[in-house]
């Protein structure tokens, strides 16, 4: 007979026992598990499932746009007010200057078809607010800048006007012309256009003083660069124009002669004072210009001191050197010696096709090929008086003043 207390082991693995076949008071009781039953379960630490009187737990919020809406939503009602009123002024002032450019461009326009111009000018209207002023149909002042105005044989490097009292026609942003009030600005004739323009020979304007301009380069003549002086005296003609009266013009052939163009006594082709003052050392030179008796005549010079200065090279030399000799002989206008004796010119130096080029170069033709003149361009239609006035001369061109009323443009 087995002993009741007794636990058999079982060697088959089909009689594995279970839970139902092993009474419960015959396993022992685990010390581990009663231990752990008398601690807290650590699952009690983690969120689980509530009821719907419970709160429902969630993460913290750290994003900023939520804070930043909290703080808006927390602003006075004065405070947003004046943010409103902020937001509204940007987008008025935003509209201001669209319409602003919108006329300006409209503006520069028409006054490029109605003036002909190549380009479109600058318009710049003053003031804020526009609408206001175009609500009212009148501007209290606008700047205009024209460049490259055709204006005779030059270009007007820049014309700029201010405009005030501007009455507006067209509707809303539409400019479709205006009635100016007053207008006064300035004309610039720019040096650096001038020496383009008419500098095809090689010559530079600059300014001395208040009303002359000096004219300094080279001008090719028969095959030779002739140095060319001359002077420019600006005044105004008019209320329209800028004359300009040439005086002092010389053309240099190297050190040897000067060339004034002219009828008068000191005007025509003349031996300069360096090239008189080597024929006391060239005696060759100073014997054949003292063989042309009616050079010699000219010249006032005795028969016998010029036969004694033909025998005796210290006698030349004498005579030649003479201040008296010196000043005639410079005196003389070589172009009419060049006609009698052709030759005579070769000897020193100069060559006979040049003094037919400078006989046809004549004060009129080498005046107009170095005039500043020019003339307003007319304006269209009936648009009122436009003047000249305070003509002066600055480093860098021609200023003169100019004033206009009753102008009108468009329409």
């Amino acid at each position: 007979m087995r002993s009741p207390h007794r636990i058999a082991t079982p060697t088959d693995p089909s009689d594995a026992w279970t839970e139902e076949s092993v009474p419960s008071r015959a396993v022992p009781l685990n010390p581990y598990e009663e231990l752990g039953a008398l601690a807290d379960d650590p699952l009690d630490e983690f969120p689980r499932e509530t009821g719907p009187d419970e709160a429902v737990w969630a993460p913290p919020n750290h994003r900023r746009g939520s804070r930043r809406r909290n703080r808006f939503a927390g602003l006075p009602l004065a405070t947003k007010a004046v943010v409103g009123i902020l937001v509204l002024a940007a987008f008025l002032t935003l509209a201001d200057r669209w319409a602003l450019l919108y006329a300006e461009h409209r503006a520069a326009g028409r006054l490029k078809d109605q003036l002909h111009l190549t380009a479109a000018p600058e318009v710049d209207i003053q003031g804020f607010p526009f609408l206001t002023q175009l609500a009212g149909r009148r501007l209290d002042e606008v700047r205009v800048t024209v460049p490259d105005v055709a204006a005779s044989r030059v270009s007007l490097a820049k014309v700029s006007a201010t405009i005030r009292d501007v009455r507006i026609e067209g509707e809303g942003t539409d400019v479709r012309g205006a009635r100016i009030g007053d207008m006064t600005g300035e004309v610039l004739l720019s040096f650096d256009d001038l020496n383009r323009e008419l500098g095809a020979s090689q010559v530079a304007f600059t300014g001395q003083g208040r009303d002359r301009v000096l004219a300094r380069g080279t001008l090719p003549v028969a095959g030779h660069d002739l140095r060319l002086r001359a002077d420019a005296t600006i005044r105004r003609i008019g209320d329209t124009g800028i004359a300009t009266e040439i005086g002092g013009m010389r053309l240099d052939i190297g050190d040897l002669a000067t060339y004034r163009p002219g009828t008068r006594p000191s005007e025509g082709l003349h031996l300069s004072r360096r090239s008189v003052a080597r024929l006391a050392t060239e005696t060759a030179k100073a014997k054949a210009l003292l063989s042309v008796p009616s050079l010699v005549h000219r010249l006032g010079v005795p028969d016998a001191t010029v036969r004694e200065a033909l025998r005796s090279d210290t006698r030349l030399s004498e005579l030649t050197g003479a201040p008296r000799f010196v000043h005639r002989l410079m005196s003389l206008n070589l172009v009419d010696l060049a006609l009698a004796h052709p030759a005579l010119l070769k000897r020193f130096g100069l060559d006979p096709a040049l003094l037919q080029g400078l006989t046809r170069l004549t004060r009129p033709a080498l005046a107009d090929r170095l005039s500043l003149a020019f003339r307003l361009p007319k304006l269209p239609g009936n648009a009122g008086d436009v003047r000249l006035s305070d003509v002066r001369v600055e480093k860098d061109g021609i200023r003169v003043g100019l004033t206009g009323q009753g102008l009108g443009f468009g329409g």
